[in-house]
């Protein structure tokens, strides 16, 4: 497993919404969409999570669990610009378990001038974690190993 910065790049404070929550069962899988919204504050952007954000885990006949979370962050990068970040992040997990903290491949797409040389290099590693206050997910920068 890669090392990360010990800061998170962005950090999100999830908040679901339960009675959106649609699911489906069939004998070749389950599927649940949970809706969502949040905030985030960083030292390289500070905004919500629109409420549009949408995480889909499908759980297939073997078992195995795949989570795409796809949002749209609006914002402020740290030069004060209003801007967006899109998230697309993916984890999968194996009989049915979910690790604590559980780790995602998360990728970005921003309009941010001063965020796009950063998050287009999709160097991130995303770590997601439910603590008193709600579900934190973080992405960290993989530290370079040549260095």
């Amino acid at each position: 497993m890669k090392k990360h910065n010990e800061q998170p790049v962005l950090e999100i404070l999830v908040e679901t919404d339960p009675e959106g929550t649609v699911e489906l069962e069939s004998e070749i899988g389950h599927v649940k969409m949970i809706p969502f919204k949040g905030t985030v504050n960083s030292s390289i952007f500070t905004g919500i999570v629109e409420p549009c954000g949408v995480d889909t885990q499908v759980t297939n006949q073997n078992d195995v669990r795949h989570m795409s979370a796809r949002y749209m962050l609006t914002g402020h990068d740290n030069s004060g610009q209003p801007c967006h970040i899109y998230v697309e992040n993916n984890a999968w997990f194996t009989d049915g378990n979910r690790p604590k903290p559980f780790r995602t491949v998360p990728t970005f797409i921003t309009d941010s001038k001063v965020l796009a040389p950063l998050l287009h290099r999709n160097h991130f590693v995303g770590e997601g974690l439910r603590d008193e206050r709600g579900l934190w997910i973080r992405f960290y920068e993989i530290e370079d190993e040549n260095a």
